[in-house]
């Protein structure tokens, strides 16, 4: 392992950090989206009457979450296929 030259360190740790925030950055929003789907579910219990409104205000809030899950999905596709960090600090 002490021999590698710094470019597969680079890809190793890149490849470290990857996969460890894609499983923070989907187990997190995937969380949340359960407890504000249970939080809805409740209120649509209590209030049948204002289960519309309350409908889509989780599919609106579920969209906003997701989107931070896709955010995270894109960045780790970067640094993992056009990884910018070998070029700036081996270009």
């Amino acid at each position: 392992m002490a021999n590698l030259d710094p470019q597969t360190w680079v890809t190793l740790i890149t490849i470290i950090v990857s996969g460890a925030s894609i499983v923070l950055g989907t187990a997190i929003p995937a969380l949340v989206e359960g407890r504000a789907a249970v939080k809805a579910l409740e209120g649509i219990a209590r209030q049948p009457d204002a289960a519309p409104s309350l409908r889509t205000t989780l599919l609106i809030s579920m969209a906003l979450l997701e989107s931070t899950a896709i955010y995270v999905l894109l960045v780790v596709l970067i640094l993992l296929f056009a990884n910018p960090l070998l070029d700036r600090f081996f270009g």
